[in-house]
């Protein structure tokens, strides 16, 4: 039995119409199915679910930590000027560490992204 790869994320959201004002008008991702309490997004061929839980509260947790995405170095530095134009939450402003530029910033639930530019080769080399 091998794991093959990655397959998917599914996010815990407050307010379904919130989120997707996020995820597709900042992040840009491609709706694909909608239903009562759950969306399903795309990037590529990397795909997401957002489920509608408001009745949870923001605990912190040992879980997830942040999801990065992959950008080339162009459009890392548009991002960065979008996302601060758009008023979204900056963790972390752009810094170039692990072999790559990276960008941390949060969702409206306070779930925290990253952009990178760099690679695990990349991250590996700067990091010994």
């Amino acid at each position: 039995m091998n794991i093959s790869g990655f397959n998917h994320l599914t996010l815990r959201v407050n307010n379904i119409e919130k989120s997707l004002s996020f995820y597709i008008g900042i992040l840009e991702a491609q709706l694909v199915h909608r239903g009562r309490r759950d969306v399903y997004l795309t990037w590529g061929d990397m795909w997401i679910c957002l489920l509608e839980k408001p009745d949870l509260q923001q605990v912190p947790s040992l879980g997830l930590d942040h999801i990065a995405f992959t950008v080339d170095e162009a459009t890392f530095h548009t991002w960065n000027r979008e996302l601060q134009r758009k008023g979204v939450s900056i963790v972390r402003k752009a810094v170039f560490r692990g072999g790559g530029w990276s960008l941390q910033f949060e969702d409206p639930d306070g779930i925290c992204f990253e952009l990178f530019t760099g690679n695990l080769e990349t991250r590996m080399k700067d990091w010994n």
